[in-house]
């Protein structure tokens, strides 16, 4: 019973914290995906790389950090309207994250690990799977002097709403497993459920937001219900690889933050490209 309610009072306190950041306005929204950026970054690297006492591994997360954050906070800056010469800022950027790549192998040169090419690619690992996937959640909130923060909010509704769904059916009435290797928990039941109920919440999002078509919202339900199930499963065989059963535990009765992302991280570059592509 206590970890229920532990349960409960985290996930509100979390419901809490995303709908004031997503809706207070663009620089609480920044400020809100720049967080989670850099705490899925930090349970990352801290699954990944050589961790210990020692300051050159608290230095290499740190880097990794930093380096994953870029992206999105590049993006930030030049959306929020600081930037007065566009084209300038743009070659600055690429003048400064390119460079800052190549700073990690030179770190690694003297930190004396044993696999310093093993932190090098877990590092880039994290600016790709992470810190890509988030710099590009600011690319679909900021439509020229338009600030869509509503389309951000339904593409998280609709992963929720998958996530919730194969949690409840596949609880119910689960018995095909979807990927036992990886996910023994996981059925095909709870799979389709969480379509089913992923497509009847697109239908509220088109009635209730608008923004595109109910055609769109319904693919772009398909989208998130197929990558993020993906999204959920590629975690979980980053976890048992590694020997870990949550990426974190900043989340009482949650786990990690990655593990409430991981599936929303995944989906949203193939829901960006179809959203680009439409708009």
């Amino acid at each position: 019973m206590r970890g229920l309610n532990q349960r409960i009072i985290t996930a509100v306190f979390f419901v809490i914290v995303m709908m004031g950041g997503l809706f207070a306005g663009r620089y609480p929204f920044v400020l809100l995906f720049a967080v989670i950026t850099a705490l899925c970054l930090w349970e990352f690297l801290g699954l990944t790389l050589e961790t210990g006492k020692q300051r050159r591994d608290k230095g290499r997360k740190i880097l990794g950090v930093i380096l994953g954050l870029t992206p999105f906070l590049l993006i930030s800056i030049y959306h929020l309207g600081w930037i007065n010469n566009p084209e300038a800022f743009i070659t600055a950027s690429l003048l400064l994250i390119f460079p800052s790549i190549f700073l990690i192998f030179i770190y690694e040169l003297y930190t004396k690990s044993e696999n310093p090419f093993t932190n090098i690619a877990f590092i880039l690992l994290g600016l790709v799977y992470i810190g890509v996937p988030f710099s590009l959640v600011d690319i679909l909130a900021f439509r020229a002097d338009d600030f869509q923060a509503k389309l951000i909010f339904g593409i998280l509704l609709l992963t929720w709403s998958n996530d919730t769904g194969a949690y409840l059916v596949g609880s119910m009435i689960g018995k095909t497993p979807l990927l036992p290797r990886i996910s023994p928990n996981k059925t095909w039941e709870g799979s389709i459920g969480g379509l089913v109920v992923t497509l009847c919440i697109s239908l509220l999002l088109y009635y209730f937001i608008g923004l595109i078509t109910l055609s769109n919202w319904v693919t772009l339900a398909l989208i998130v219900s197929v990558f993020g199930s993906f999204g959920d499963l590629i975690e979980s065989m980053l976890k048992r690889s590694l020997g870990k059963k949550d990426s974190g535990n900043l989340l009482p009765g949650h786990g990690g933050i990655l593990d409430r992302f991981d599936a929303f991280i995944f989906l949203i570059p193939f829901a960006a490209a179809y959203l680009l592509w439409i708009r």
